[in-house]
């Protein structure tokens, strides 16, 4: 109860930045139908982005999950972890997510599901054999808080509307549009095409980076130990940047989705990054573990 009533006011903000933030890129998206097709355009493009995200409501979790092969797992399958997930959601005052191992050398994890009711937390092999059992349960914690926050349907939702932006764009440079409503023409329509889907991947991210932060902040909460997702960051972040995803970079949309970002982006990874630097991440949560009180309460 009293994480709970703490965390309200932090929910309610983080709601009307993320509403903020959709709503910028829905507008981005129907400015780019009016710009192809005129009034047409943008009535398609509405209807598309209604399909698009009536889709997504319903089938982003199978989907996602089966885009990396993760297969399920149980009590008899992987006893630990399901035995530290049950013991977060207890103290979350979550209903038991399903459970999901990715065969991937890269530390990482994620979580998808339209609401708490119909959630799942999947880790990769590389994570369980690079932490320690405190370090998995601050990297469970962040992602529960994200199925709390119903995170995974914002930035589900977030990712497929800013593909299909990137998608009308291109269908503007390739076949052109209704030039007489942009007042720079047809040149107007080829600054669209490479502009707009750089507006709606800053937008996505900008969705994804917000997120991030409090999942942190209310996954220490959960655990009641900052420290150890801290720890787990720190090792996630160092293997994660000398160990590829091939799932992950056939389908950069997804990135962030995880934990931690999953791709190796090169010198532009900073400023397209889906995630804020792990050092601001880290510091936030020792900032938490020396200002109390967090409730620790008992493990077993």
């Amino acid at each position: 109860m009293t994480l709970r009533l703490a965390s309200l006011h932090h929910d309610g903000m983080n709601i009307i930045r993320t509403a903020v933030l959709m709503a910028a890129l829905s507008a981005l998206f129907l400015f780019v139908g009016f710009l192809i097709g005129g009034e047409a355009g943008m009535m398609i493009a509405l209807l598309f982005a209604t399909a698009t995200n009536l889709f997504a409501y319903w089938n982003s979790d199978r989907v996602l999950l089966s885009m990396y092969g993760a297969r399920q797992v149980d009590e008899t399958t992987a006893p630990d972890l399901v035995h530290t997930v049950r013991q977060l959601v207890e103290r979350a005052g979550l209903p038991m997510p399903k459970v999901y191992i990715v065969q991937s050398g890269q530390p990482n994890a994620f979580a998808t599901g339209r609401n708490p009711q119909h959630a799942a937390v999947c880790v990769t092999s590389g994570l369980l054999a690079r932490v320690n059992g405190e370090e998995l349960a601050g990297v469970l914690a962040h992602e529960l808080s994200h199925v709390r926050n119903r995170d995974t349907l914002t930035m589900t939702i977030t990712a497929t509307i800013a593909g299909a932006v990137a998608m009308l764009a291109n269908f503007a440079f390739f076949f052109g549009g209704d030039g007489r409503r942009n007042p720079l023409g047809f040149i107007g329509l080829i600054l669209v095409a490479v502009m707009a889907p750089i507006a709606a991947m800053l937008v996505q991210m900008a969705v994804s980076r917000t997120r991030e932060f409090e999942a942190d902040r209310m996954g220490a909460e959960i655990s009641g130990r900052p420290l150890w997702l801290a720890s787990a960051l720190q090792k996630i972040d160092r293997a994660a940047a000398v160990t590829d995803n091939p799932q992950a970079d056939a389908n950069p949309a997804t990135a962030h989705m995880f934990i931690v970002n999953p791709l190796h982006g090169g010198a532009l990874a900073g400023l397209f990054s889906s995630h804020p630097s792990i050092e601001e991440r880290i510091a936030r949560l020792r900032a938490m573990a020396d200002s109390p009180p967090v409730q620790a309460g008992p493990w077993a």
